[in-house]
């Protein structure tokens, strides 16, 4: 397996799994804890790479609206991890601030969507088993309802279905066309 390969491979275990550490700090201390809010950030950013797995095997318009997607959702999920350590410094939160902060609420609904566009990738694909597309999805739709409410047990359990159907999803890299 080519080294690219096992990065955004490894990617859909790590991404996931920090992630799921992030919301259990949330959970337990409070959606302004700083130690949650680098985890945020960290796992955020590692969700570029699982989007960019995605990307790579899918092709034409779909694999374009995938990455556009991915990048907006990856931006807004970023900025909500920096957001989390601003408010832990005792700034402004991005939330309660109206104008240019509501970029950051767009931006950050983008990040649902790329799971929920990655399930319908995975759905199409075949390739494993029917309920990995359909456990990303639910997990897609619980993602905003949890995160938006802060409801602490919701995040840890839709982090957990995400750790569940990235981890069974197989490496398998589409032959590149011969030009």
């Amino acid at each position: 397996m080519h080294p690219t390969d096992r990065l955004l491979a490894g990617s859909l275990i790590a991404a996931p799994l920090t992630y799921l550490a992030a919301d259990l700090l949330y959970a337990l201390r409070g959606w302004d804890d700083p130690a949650a809010g680098v985890l945020h950030v960290l796992g955020a950013t590692g969700y570029i790479l699982v989007v960019l797995f995605a990307v790579e095997r899918e092709r034409g318009r779909f694999a374009v609206a995938l990455l556009v997607v991915g990048v907006l959702g990856a931006a807004g999920n970023i900025g909500y991890g920096f957001n989390t350590l601003h408010v832990a410094l005792g700034d402004t939160d991005l939330n309660d601030a109206s104008g240019a902060a509501t970029l950051i609420k767009v931006l950050g609904f983008c990040f649902p969507l790329t799971l929920l566009l990655i399930a319908v990738s995975l759905r199409r694909e075949r390739t494993g088993p029917p309920w990995v597309a359909a456990t990303l999805a639910v997990a897609a739709i619980g993602w905003p309802v949890a995160h938006i409410a802060n409801i602490g047990w919701l995040a840890v359990v839709v982090n957990l279905l995400l750790v569940a159907s990235f981890a069974t999803v197989r490496p398998v890299r589409t032959p590149a066309p011969v030009s």
